[in-house]
């Protein structure tokens, strides 16, 4: 039996995946389709396998039981085998549903079809929505079955990749090598399944720098796959090309080349031309091509990739660079192909939310944006419930609640349901929907038009070993290399926020822990300097960021050589040379978002001008503003909270006293709102304050009327509150926190609301954070602003002081309502240097105190 069950495991990636046969079906006299898929697919023959589950399924649709959810689970192995995973995806979790449904949840059958969609996922690089699914099927495997069991091997070997590919190798070989043992057991030295763990323990041998170690474990897997499954096979491939990466890092040149191309070849003649696992062959090849010193062989390979829409940045941009520098390709051509692919390969969740609001400006009546925005509602509601769903599938049977899920799947079935009719309204009276949904990356002639003469854009991509600048202005352009790789770009960010702290202002200390001008000064000759000729003349600089430097405050950047890296005194801040004295910044989400937010100027001028929401209530005791302010005079920073938000809840009520601990009160924030409310002409019952600055008033309120969003108060960020699964703004506790109001506005109810801001201002801590640590910055609140209608967001870097916000941010204002034309991103800069240059205080010079702000979105006014 053991070795009967091996046979329907096929290796379709580094993680093992299961094909289902079930007993029932020799009784419906479909045991010989099955056998025969079993093995078209296990010798990788998708396209003769396809119309096989096809009709299998179709013959056991009324049968909506085991059988089918097998036959559906190997339809998908089939569409997945083929590269489509997105035909697989909604395959696996119909057939978990139905598995589930037959045997319940603890049931190794249901294990199987759990690792086939983790293993989706982790194609994906959803390792997040892999790992537990891919334990759960572990956890649900050494109950039902014996320790030594394959199926166990199979778990462990999928926990293992899924480690590597995390960049976690210490983890993953234990995993591995206990696999492996339970495997040459079970089956013998020569399974399939052997061979692929041995190719796994080769790469995590490489990965740990362990060369010597690695070449025979991939050798020996080669050896297996090649006389067990024949030298055609595309498992066969994937070890040729683990041994053709070794060889390349071992400067074994001569022997690598010719694997990649066996690879390749193989690849082509059993997968098609448009495989994934084609593209990645394709793009092994160039790269090494390209490492060679070999543009000329690399660019038709790197450009099959573009076409295909599959290139891989860190392979088709320093090809299409050396293209050009070598002139094998047009200079215009080079860059514009660089830029289309930085604009795929770098699409930011806030870039998409910018999309689909310029989607629905685009709808013009209101009518026809109601018509998308519901469509776009109903796609997110799909996504969150079917994310639920998946959550819940990873939990033990104990912790679930099946007919919360079974109401889940049956609205994810209604909302297919009122997509497609909205669709084909929406395809009648709006047809350029579809196109503006997926617009075209922009050319560098597409984006000139859209800068003013006093503007210049700078697009980074940050890849494995070096990254590029691409500076544009309306009448000239530039593409150059930096000599910083992902993780040295990560790592000096960090470095330079180190400094950024407003504690280390008021703490007399001396220099330890203080911002360092020199790795500003650095970073700057880094970033800007390969390009300053063309962009320090511009008035406005416009940077569309990636990877670490989402998270960098590029106006802090310094753009002299400083005397001293850490000055004796912090006056000696003052006299930097801050690119913010030469430049106003805005920073941009993508460069289609320039075209998205400057299309669309507000038609509506008959709106309200600001509404506000401040000074929260997290302490009952302290409810008058006068009481909540601190007594010793004390001015809090907006800080992150330390304890579990959940653990202040006692019953239905919340311990006030803890919580008050971890949000001090804000009473500051009061006067900041007023002031600005002045400023702009906005009406006092438009300021919403004490209890009244409630996620209560907020959601019943008319918000699309008003041209300013404001919020000032404590931003939480996920993982600062233990159990906040995403960030959020504080606001007033209510005495019984009910669905829709816990006093947390987190970023899924954001985006819920209905704007049409000008901008909305986030005078909060960290708001530009990303949706969990280290995730990319702009992917929380921001991206969640944009979608509900917002064109452009004031946010902090870090956490604020409040006084020096609410200074910062009433100046700005100020400023605009005396120059009207000025624009956010120039009012912003001179705010912050007029707190610099205040010389009534020290600290002022400080960069973490007038320096927290960032423009995202549209600078200018128009």
């Amino acid at each position: 039996m053991t070795r009967q069950r091996l046979a329907w495991t096929a290796a379709l990636a580094l993680a093992i995946t299961t094909l289902l046969a079930t007993p029932a079906l020799a009784q419906k006299g479909l045991a010989a389709e099955s056998a025969r898929l079993t093995a078209l697919i296990g010798a990788g023959k998708y396209s003769e396998a396809l119309p096989l589950a096809q009709a299998m399924v179709a013959s056991l649709e009324k049968d909506n039981g085991r059988d089918l959810s097998g036959a559906l689970n190997n339809l998908g192995q089939v569409h997945a085998g083929q590269g489509r995973d997105d035909l697989a995806e909604p395959l696996y979790k119909r057939a978990i549903a139905l598995m589930e449904k037959s045997l319940g949840s603890d049931n190794a059958l249901v294990a199987a079809e759990l690792t086939n969609l983790a293993a989706l996922y982790q194609r994906q690089g959803r390792f997040a929505e892999a790992e537990p699914l891919f334990k759960r099927a572990l956890a649900v495997r050494e109950k039902a079955l014996p320790r030594e069991h394959p199926d166990v091997g199979q778990s462990l070997n999928n926990i293992a990749t899924l480690y590597a590919k995390q960049q976690r190798p210490a983890d993953a070989e234990p995993l591995f090598r206990r696999a492996l043992a339970i495997y040459q057991k079970a089956a013998g030295p020569e399974h399939p399944a052997v061979a692929t763990v041995l190719n796994n323990i080769g790469q995590v041998e490489r990965d740990l720098n362990r060369d010597a170690g690695a070449e025979a474990p991939i050798k020996r897997s080669l050896a297996i796959r090649e006389k067990v499954l024949g030298p055609e096979h595309p498992d066969v491939a994937r070890s040729l090309n683990n041994l053709a990466g070794l060889y390349q890092h071992q400067q074994r040149f001569a022997d690598a080349e010719p694997l990649y191309r066996r690879a390749l070849a193989i690849r082509e003649r059993a997968l098609g031309p448009d495989h994934p696992d084609v593209a990645t062959s394709t793009s092994n090849l160039a790269d090494f091509l390209q490492a060679t010193g070999r543009t000329a062989d690399a660019l038709p390979l790197a450009q099959k990739t573009l076409a295909a829409n599959r290139a891989q940045l860190r392979v088709v941009l320093p090809i299409l660079f050396a293209a050009r520098q070598q002139s094998l390709l047009a200079s215009e051509k080079a860059l514009d192909d660089a830029l289309a692919a930085i604009q795929r390969g770098t699409q930011s969740s806030a870039a998409s939310a910018v999309n689909k609001l310029a989607v629905r400006l685009a709808a013009g009546s209101d009518r026809l944006a109601e018509l998308v925005r519901k469509d776009q509602d109903l796609a997110a509601e799909s996504e969150a419930l079917d994310k639920a769903i998946i959550a819940a599938v990873s939990k033990p049977s104990a912790q679930r609640d099946v007919a919360a899920e079974q109401r889940s799947r049956v609205r994810i079935a209604a909302i297919a349901g009122a997509r497609n009719g909205l669709q084909k309204t929406l395809a009648v009276e709006f047809p350029d929907y579809s196109s503006l949904s997926n617009p075209l990356p922009l050319t560098v002639k597409d984006i000139q038009p859209l800068l003013a003469s006093d503007e210049a854009m700078v697009v980074y991509s940050v890849v494995d070993r070096r990254s590029y600048v691409v500076a544009i202005t309306g009448e000239s352009v530039d593409w150059k290399e930096i000599p910083l790789g992902a993780d040295a770009v990560a790592q000096k960010v960090t470095a330079f926020r180190r400094g950024l702290d407003v504690g280390k202002a008021r703490e007399a200390s001396g220099k330890s822990g203080l911002f360092d001008l020199g790795l500003a000064n650095e970073l700057y000759v880094a970033l800007l300097g390969p390009v300053e000729a063309l962009t320090k003349d511009k008035r406005n600089l416009l940077v569309v960021p990636s990877a670490a430097l989402t998270a960098m405050p590029f106006h802090l950047l310094v753009t002299e050589k400083p005397q001293a890296a850490i000055p004796d005194r912090l006056e000696g801040y003052r006299s930097a040379a801050w690119l913010l004295r030469r430049q106003a910044v805005s920073v941009l989400p993508s460069v289609i978002s320039l075209k998205s937010l400057r299309a669309f100027a507000r038609r509506d001028q008959s709106v309200k001008p600001m509404t506000g929401f401040g000074d929260p209530v997290f302490n009952p005791a302290a409810e008058g503003p006068a009481d909540r302010r601190a007594a010793n005079g004390k001015v809090a920073a907006r800080n992150i909270a330390t304890i579990a938000y959940a653990d202040f809840w006692r019953g239905a009520g919340v311990d006030r006293a803890r919580l008050a601990q971890a949000l001090p009160q804000l009473p500051d924030t009061a006067d900041e709102l007023n002031a600005v409310a002045r400023d702009v002409g906005a009406a006092e019952a438009d300021i919403h304050l004490g209890r009244d600055a409630s996620e209560t008033t907020l959601k019943r309120a008319a918000l699309a009327q008003y041209g300013i969003i404001y919020f000032a108060t404590h931003g939480l960020v996920a993982g600062d509150v233990k159990g906040l699964g995403e960030p959020s703004l504080a606001l007033s506790i209510p005495d019984q926190p009910t669905e829709l109001d816990d006093g947390l506005l987190t970023a899924s109810e954001v985006a819920q609301l209905k704007l049409n801001a000008d901008w909305v201002v986030l005078s909060a801590c960290n708001t530009i954070a990303g949706d969990k640590p280290g995730a990319e910055a702009l992917s929380g609140l921001a991206r969640s602003f944009f979608y509900a209608g917002a064109r452009a967001l004031l946010v902090s870097h870090w956490a604020v002081d409040s006084e020096a916000a609410t200074r910062l941010t009433t100046s700005t204002f100020e400023l605009l309502k005396n120059e009207p034309k000025l624009g956010r991103a120039e009012a912003l800069r001179r705010a912050m240097l007029t707190y610099l240059d205040d010389a009534s205080s020290p600290r002022n010079a400080y960069p973490a105190m007038w320096g927290p702000f960032a423009l995202i979105g549209e600078g200018e006014v128009r």
